[in-house]
């Protein structure tokens, strides 16, 4: 029986279904990341051109990035970027939000018009910092209201959608080509020490503005490539802790699981790596060290609803640094490579050379193999 791929360009070119083979799915989707050791600031147009190369990875469904240390003279503040589809939902949001934040600034995000880049919502963000009196009534920490209230307002709001809520770090996605949505946010004007990159190839999900990579919560972004088999066992589990997925795509899942892990739970970057990707129980069991071989046991046992199966590489970007890791089988390419004070991660060795023509020390990680880059204490 022949597999049909659905082409979501449907809606532009009328229905059009694809045997596949006629449609070039290269592993699907495509990944980048690039991180300075000593937290110097990069251009965002060195990510946006790492992407050139691995254009057919994507459909033009959706790209995206993020970039850390953008936000300098606002550091202490939350940047939330916002998609509204309308001047009146804008307007409503922003009174909530008034009444929960002090707002320093609110502005529309800078774009240039492209032609590849087309039906855009309405772009903002705001630089805020919760209200001391609210946080006293409801005593909740900082982090966790400002999780609480994205939540609500990509639940319950309807038309409004907060797709980045870090410190000192900001989100930028479209549906389009990634080396087109860099050119329509204008990323040659940021300046950040760290910037993931993703281009989709959308198969089972719609291709939509919120539906783009990265997937933000609080300063935790997820780029992704593959696709999660373990999706409505993940998503049931981590709803029955207040987040809620919502946004038409499995990748979502990944970024409110590593919320949960890392500051929720308060597990080390390795050891969450060690729950979403798992060793195999006879790999636990063949550990020679015995505390190493209690801690996996203990890991698998407390957390199994949270190992993520199919194939999968993700880059998790944090204030201060970036995980890398694939699916414990490597069902999907991953390659890192270094140069000086910099680390470079993509789908493909092409898009490291873009960055870095002379990068050195190219290697593929194994499968559940976390590589964790950070930036010198007090350089960010």
């Amino acid at each position: 029986m022949s597999v049909f791929v659905l082409s979501y360009f449907s809606e532009r070119q009328g229905t059009d279904m694809k045997v596949e083979g006629q449609v070039r799915i290269p592993s699907g989707c495509a990944i980048a990341a690039v991180i300075s050791r000593d937290g110097s600031r990069m251009s965002g147009e060195m990510i946006t051109n790492a992407m050139k190369p691995m254009h057919d990875r994507s459909n033009g469904l959706g790209g995206g990035f993020a970039g850390y240390g953008i936000y300098p003279e606002y550091k202490d503040f939350y940047a939330l970027h916002m998609f509204f589809d309308e001047r009146a939902t804008r307007k409503s949001c922003e009174a909530f939000l008034k009444e929960r934040f002090e707002i320093v600034k609110s502005e529309r995000i800078p774009t240039r018009k492209i032609p590849a880049i087309t039906d855009e919502p309405i772009i903002w963000r705001y630089f805020a910092a919760p209200l001391k009196s609210v946080l006293a009534d409801l005593q909740l920490s900082e982090k966790e209201f400002v999780a609480r209230t994205a939540m609500k307002i990509n639940t319950e709001m309807k038309g409004a959608y907060v797709f980045s809520s870090g410190k000192n770090m900001g989100t930028f996605k479209a549906v389009g080509f990634p080396e087109d949505v860099g050119i329509f946010y204008n990323l040659e004007d940021y300046e950040g020490y760290s910037w993931t990159a993703h281009g989709r190839y959308p198969t089972n999900t719609p291709g939509w503005w919120g539906g783009a990579h990265p997937f933000t919560l609080l300063d935790w972004s997820v780029v992704h490539n593959g696709e999660i088999s373990s999706y409505d066992a993940n998503r049931r589990f981590i709803e029955m802790f207040g987040y809620k997925c919502t946004l038409q795509t499995d990748t979502e899942v990944i970024t409110y699981i590593m919320d949960y892990l890392l500051r929720v739970q308060g597990l080390t970057l390795s050891e969450a790596a060690s729950v979403i990707a798992a060793p195999f129980w006879s790999t636990i069991d063949g550990k020679a060290d015995l505390e190493d071989r209690h801690k996996h046991t203990y890991l698998r046992t407390v957390f199994p609803s949270l190992l993520i199966t199919g194939p999968f590489s993700i880059v998790l970007g944090f204030n201060g640094g970036l995980m890398a890791l694939n699916d414990r089988l490597k069902l999907r390419s991953m390659v890192v490579g270094e140069k000086d004070n910099k680390v470079f991660i993509a789908s493909e060795e092409a898009a490291i050379r873009t960055m870095e023509p002379n990068a050195e020390n190219i290697w593929a990680p194994a499968g559940g193999e976390p590589v964790i880059i950070k930036v010198k204490d007090g350089a960010f």
